[in-house]
């Protein structure tokens, strides 16, 4: 009779635990992004979003298009869902770009116009940031540099 020999086990392998995107980091990235649209003279509306795509944080300046609170969500949820700067995909979805289909393919629609930004923590997506109500250079600008100022590239 033979006596069973053990097998070494190995510990499953998890990814690190990453801190999710605070509702306090939201607000910085908010008064960051208003500064950045204060000073260049623009009038808008700024989204966050979580990992998820939920809205952690928003506010639209009292003078602002209306539209600008559902384009600033869009643009977030957009680089969000691609882990890319908007500003990154504008050329895709053109007719003949590689996504030209994928605005119009989903459920929940992308906007793919400059102004969503995803943020990393880590090198992990742990949301995005999104700003409507200036043009398209404009709205990148004031991301990326509340992005920069709250140091969550």
């Amino acid at each position: 009779m033979s006596t069973p020999t053990a097998t070494p086990t190995t510990a499953p392998t998890t990814a690190p635990t990453v801190r999710p995107l605070t509702t306090r980091e939201a607000e910085a990235l908010i008064e960051a992004a208003v500064r950045a649209a204060d000073g260049l003279g623009v009038r808008g509306s700024v989204s966050v979003l979580d990992a998820g795509g939920q809205l952690l944080g928003f506010r639209r300046d009292d003078t602002a298009v209306l539209i600008s609170g559902e384009t600033s969500t869009r643009k977030a949820y957009t680089a969000l869902q691609l882990d890319a700067p908007t500003a990154d995909l504008v050329d895709l979805v053109r007719p003949d770009g590689l996504f030209h289909t994928l605005p119009t393919a989903l459920d929940r629609p992308l906007l793919f116009l400059a102004g969503g930004v995803p943020l990393h923590r880590d090198g992990r997506l742990i949301g995005a940031l999104g700003f409507g109500g200036g043009a398209p250079e404009q709205d990148h600008r004031i991301v990326t540099a509340a992005i920069a100022e709250a140091d969550l590239a």
